[in-house]
C-alpha cells in the first residue's frame, strides 16, 4: 500500500508538472454577419493537430506546450487564414476569428446556424456548384429546411414538397416513388447532394437537413441524369456529421395505425474529432384511410467525415431503404364517350382501394455517395464525386383503367425491376482575379452510367362495376396469379453513357454587377434495349449537345436587393427518325426569366418574385402524313409568376409563403391537344403559406402551434378536344401545436383540417383529417 501511494504521488507530480509546462488555445469562429460556423477545420501546423468548430462555432486544443505557433483557418472555397499565437504555460490563448468573405455562408464544408429567419436557409454550394450567395444567383430556388420539416412534424417528401411554390399536390407512384410539378411538369427529387441519388421507391427523410428545389431547365450544370426537368429539379441535401456527441430519439404515432420510429445519433470518432460518424434512420407502418392498403418501410442513413489533413477531407453517405406497400390507387378513367366530367361526377369511391392486402410491391433502396475535397491552393480546390444508386421493386404494382362511363380494370405488373446509377464527377473550383475583376470558376467533368432490367408480366384483372361493385370487388394476388397466361411479357435490359463537360464562371464587373456565362457539351450513347428471350438488341443511338446557361445579377442595394435575370436550357435525347430516315436530335427547353429578390431587416424578410417563359421545341408528333411515323416540330409554351415569402416580423414568429401561377399549352402538336393545356401538368395556380409562433423566454420558452394551408385551382387528368377529365380546385389546411424543450420535444398536428376531398394529378384520393401525435426525447 505505501509503494502504490509513493506511485500514485509521483504520477501526480508527474502531470503537475506537466500541467505546469502546457497551455491550451481557443477560440470561436463566426461569420460575416456574426452567426457561429459549424465544421470549420482549424489547425495548428506545428504540431499537425487539426480539429473542427462546433454547433456554436467553439475549438479547443489541450495540452500545448509553451511556444509561438501558426493556427490555421481553412475552408472549402476560401483563401485559408494563418494566424500567430503564443501559448504561456497554464493558460488558454483565445483565438477568435470572424469572417470578412461575403460568400462565407455558401460554403459546402461550413454549417450555418442560429440564423434570425430560421426558415430561410438560402445559402447553397449546390444550385451553382459554386459557393454563391442567394442574392448573387440569377437562377431562382426554393428552399425548405430542417427547422421548417421539424415544426410542421413533415414525416415524408409529399408533406415537405408542400411548401414550394407551385408542387401542388404530390404525386405518389405504385412503388411509393413520389414526384411534383414545377413550371407545369413533372419533376421528381433524384438529386442527392448535387448529384445522382435516384430511387424508384420511396425515400424516407430522416436524414434529410433541407430540400432544394431549383427551377426552371437546369441541364448545363446537372444534365439530365439527376431527372432534371424543364420545370427544374428537387436536391436532396443530407445531414452531415457534426462536432460533438448527441442526437435524438422519437415516435410518431396517428390516425389509420401510423407508426413511425425516428433516430439520429452522431458522435465524434476520435479524440481530435477529425473523424465524426452520423446515423439516421427509420421504421414506419401506415394504413391507408380506404379499405384496404398498408406501408411497412425501414430506412437506415449512416455519414462519415474524416479531415484527412488540412487540405484533405472526405464525406461519406449512405441510404439504405426497404418497404413493402400495396400501390395506391392511380385511376385512368373511360374517355371514350368522349366529354367533359369531373371526378367527383363519376361517383368514383373515394375510400376504396379495389386492391387487397395480399396484393403488394416490395422495394429496396441503396445510395452511396462519397466525397473527396482537397485544397489544391489559397484559389483552388478540387472535389472529386462518386455517387452509386440502386433501386429494385419485386412483386404487384397496379393501376386501375377505365372501360366504361361505370366499370374499371386493373392492369398488374408481376415481376421484378432494378434499376441502378453511377455518377463520377470531379470539379475544380476557383475564386480568383483576372486584373481588378473576380472570378469565381467550376470546371466540371461528368460521367454517368444508368442501366435498367426488366423481367415481369403485365396482367389484366376482371372488369368491375365500380359504382355497384358488390361484395368481391376486391382484387386479390390469387385471382391475378389465375390470369397470368393471359400477360404480356416484358424481358428486357437497357442502359446508357453520358460523358460531359461544364463550366460556369461568375464574373464581377463591379461589387454589385455579376455575370454567370456556363455551358455543357454532353455526349449520349444509348445502349439500346437487349430483348432477353431473343438475345436481339435494338434502338441503339448517339447524341451530342451544347446546353448554354447565361445569368446577370445587379445588386440595387448591396447585399439586399438584387435584380436578375436568366437564359437556361434543358434537353432530352430523343430516339428514332421520320419516314424520310432522318434521325432525330434532342428535344430543347429554353428559358428566359426576370425578377427581384431581397434579403432585408437584418435576414428578416427574404424574398423573390419571378416572371419566366420556357418554350419547348423539337418536341416529336405524330406525322400528319404518315400516322405510321412523327416528326419533330411539336412546341409548347409555359410561363407564368413565381412569388416566394419567408419572414420573422419579431421574436418567435414566423411566415412562408408561396404563390405560383402557371399558363402552359401546346402550341404546335396533334390536333387532339392543338391550343390546350397538357394533362398531368398541375392547377394553374396554387398557393401555400405557413405561420407560426412560439414563445422565445418565460416558464413556457418552446410552447408554439403553426397554422398553415395549400390550395390549388382545378386541372386536368385529359384534356383532348373531345374528352377532358377534370379535377377539382382544392383548399386544404393543417395545423400544430407543440412544445420544444432542450430535453424533448412533443408535437401535435392534424394534417387537412376539414377533410377536403382532392386529388393528385393521376387521381389518387388524399387522405382526409388525420392527427399525429410525436414524442422526441434530446441527448
Amino acid at each position: 500500500m505505501k509503494y502504490l501511494l509513493l506511485f500514485a504521488l509521483f504520477l501526480a507530480s508527474l502531470t503537475g508538472t506537466f500541467a505546469q509546462n502546457t497551455g491550451s488555445v481557443a477560440g470561436r469562429i463566426i461569420s460575416v454577419d456574426s452567426i457561429p460556423l459549424e465544421l470549420v477545420s482549424v489547425s495548428i501546423k506545428q504540431l499537425n493537430k487539426a480539429t473542427l468548430t462546433n454547433v456554436d462555432g467553439q475549438y479547443q486544443f489541450a495540452n500545448v506546450a509553451s511556444g509561438n505557433y501558426t493556427v490555421t483557418i481553412q475552408m472549402l472555397g476560401l483563401a485559408e487564414k494563418n494566424i500567430a499565437i503564443q501559448v504561456k504555460a497554464g493558460e488558454t490563448a483565445t483565438l477568435n476569428y470572424q469572417l470578412t468573405e461575403e460568400n462565407i455562408h455558401a460554403l459546402q464544408e461550413v454549417t450555418v446556424v442560429g440564423s434570425a429567419n430560421k426558415f430561410s436557409h438560402k445559402e447553397s454550394v449546390y444550385i451553382a456548384r459554386l459557393p454563391l450567395k442567394n442574392l448573387e444567383n440569377p437562377q431562382v430556388y426554393n428552399t425548405v429546411p430542417k427547422a421548417l420539416i421539424q415544426e410542421q412534424m413533415a414525416v415524408d417528401l409529399g408533406s415537405i414538397g408542400k411548401n414550394v411554390p407551385g408542387a401542388g399536390i404530390p404525386m405518389l407512384a405504385n412503388q411509393g416513388r413520389v414526384t411534383f410539378r414545377s413550371r407545369g411538369f413533372e419533376t421528381e427529387p433524384n438529386a442527392r447532394n448535387g448529384v445522382a441519388g435516384q430511387a424508384f421507391s420511396s425515400i424516407d427523410p430522416a436524414n434529410i437537413e433541407r430540400v432544394e428545389a431549383i427551377k426552371g431547365p437546369s441541364a448545363t450544370l446537372f444534365g439530365t441524369s439527376v431527372s432534371s426537368s424543364y420545370g427544374g429539379l428537387y436536391n436532396r441535401v443530407t445531414k452531415k456529421p457534426f462536432n460533438g456527441f448527441g442526437g435524438e430519439v422519437g415516435y410518431f404515432g396517428g390516425s389509420w395505425n401510423y407508426n413511425r420510429l425516428v433516430f439520429d445519433i452522431n458522435t465524434p470518432v476520435n479524440a481530435d474529432k477529425t473523424v465524426l460518424f452520423r446515423l439516421n434512420g427509420a421504421t414506419t407502418f401506415d394504413k391507408s384511410f380506404q379499405d384496404m392498403g398498408f406501408t411497412n418501410s425501414l430506412s437506415l442513413a449512416p455519414s462519415f467525415s474524416y479531415q484527412i489533413t488540412d487540405r484533405l477531407s472526405l464525406l461519406v453517405d449512405v441510404e439504405f431503404g426497404k418497404a413493402e406497400a400495396t400501390s395506391v390507387v392511380r385511376f385512368n378513367p373511360f374517355t371514350g364517350s368522349n366529354k367533359t366530367q369531373s371526378i367527383v361526377d363519376m361517383k368514383f369511391p373515394y375510400n376504396r382501394l379495389f386492391g387487397a392486402n395480399d396484393l403488394t410491391y416490395q422495394t429496396e433502396m441503396m445510395n452511396i455517395f462519397a466525397q473527396f475535397n482537397y485544397k489544391i491552393s489559397d484559389k483552388w480546390t478540387s472535389q472529386t464525386i462518386i455517387s452509386r444508386a440502386r433501386s429494385s421493386i419485386n412483386g404487384y404494382i397496379s393501376a386501375l383503367n377505365g372501360r366504361t362511363d361505370t366499370t374499371l380494370r386493373a392492369s398488374v405488373i408481376r415481376g421484378y425491376t432494378a434499376f441502378i446509377a453511377n455518377d463520377i464527377q470531379q470539379n475544380f473550383i476557383g475564386d480568383f482575379q483576372i486584373g481588378k475583376f473576380r472570378n469565381r470558376l467550376v470546371v466540371g467533368l461528368d460521367y454517368y452510367n444508368n442501366s435498367n432490367s426488366f423481367d415481369r408480366l403485365t396482367i389484366n384483372g376482371p372488369t368491375i362495376n365500380f359504382i355497384n361493385p358488390g361484395t368481391t370487388y376486391k382484387i386479390t394476388k390469387q385471382t391475378i396469379d389465375g390470369l397470368a397466361s393471359t400477360g404480356t411479357l416484358r424481358a428486357e435490359n437497357n442502359g446508357d453513357n453520358t460523358y460531359a463537360i461544364y463550366a460556369s464562371d461568375v464574373f464581377n464587373v463591379n461589387d454589385r454587377l455579376m455575370a454567370m456565362l456556363s455551358l455543357r457539351v454532353d455526349r449520349y450513347f444509348n445502349q439500346g434495349v437487349y430483348n432477353i428471350n431473343t438475345a436481339i438488341t435494338t434502338g441503339t443511338y448517339n447524341q451530342t449537345t451544347l446546353s448554354p446557361k447565361l445569368g446577370l445579377v445587379y445588386q440595387l442595394v448591396k447585399d439586399r436587393v438584387s435584380l436578375f435575370g436568366n437564359y437556361m436550357n434543358g434537353f432530352f435525347n430523343r430516339n428514332g427518325s421520320d419516314a424520310q430516315g432522318n434521325s432525330f436530335k434532342p428535344e430543347q427547353a429554353n428559358q428566359l426569366e426576370y425578377g427581384v429578390k431581397a434579403d432585408v431587416l437584418n435576414h428578416k424578410l427574404v424574398g423573390t418574385i419571378s416572371y419566366y417563359d420556357i418554350q419547348v421545341k423539337d418536341v416529336l408528333r405524330t406525322d400528319p402524313k404518315d400516322a405510321n411515323y412523327s416528326i419533330q416540330n411539336g412546341t409548347q409554351q409555359s410561363k407564368g409568376v413565381e412569388i416566394e415569402l419567408t419572414a420573422t416580423p419579431f421574436t418567435g414568429f414566423n411566415v412562408v409563403a408561396g404563390y405560383a401561377y402557371n399558363d402552359s399549352k401546346y402550341t404546335n402538336a396533334d390536333e387532339t391537344v392543338q391550343g390546350l393545356r397538357p394533362a398531368l401538368s398541375g392547377p394553374p395556380r396554387t398557393l401555400n403559406f405557413w405561420v407560426s409562433y412560439r414563445l422565445s423566454k418565460g416558464n413556457l420558452k418552446g410552447l408554439g402551434l403553426g397554422f398553415g394551408g395549400n390550395a390549388g385551382s382545378s386541372s386536368f387528368q385529359t384534356n383532348t378536344q373531345k374528352a377532358k377529365v377534370i379535377i377539382p380546385s382544392y383548399t386544404m389546411f393543417d395545423t400544430t401545436v407543440f412544445y420544444d424543450h432542450s430535453k424533448f420535444r412533443i408535437g401535435f398536428k392534424v394534417d387537412n383540417l376539414t377533410s377536403e376531398q382532392a386529388w393528385s394529378v393521376r387521381l389518387t384520393p388524399q387522405a382526409p383529417a388525420k392527427f399525429t401525435g410525436n414524442v422526441t426525447l434530446k441527448f
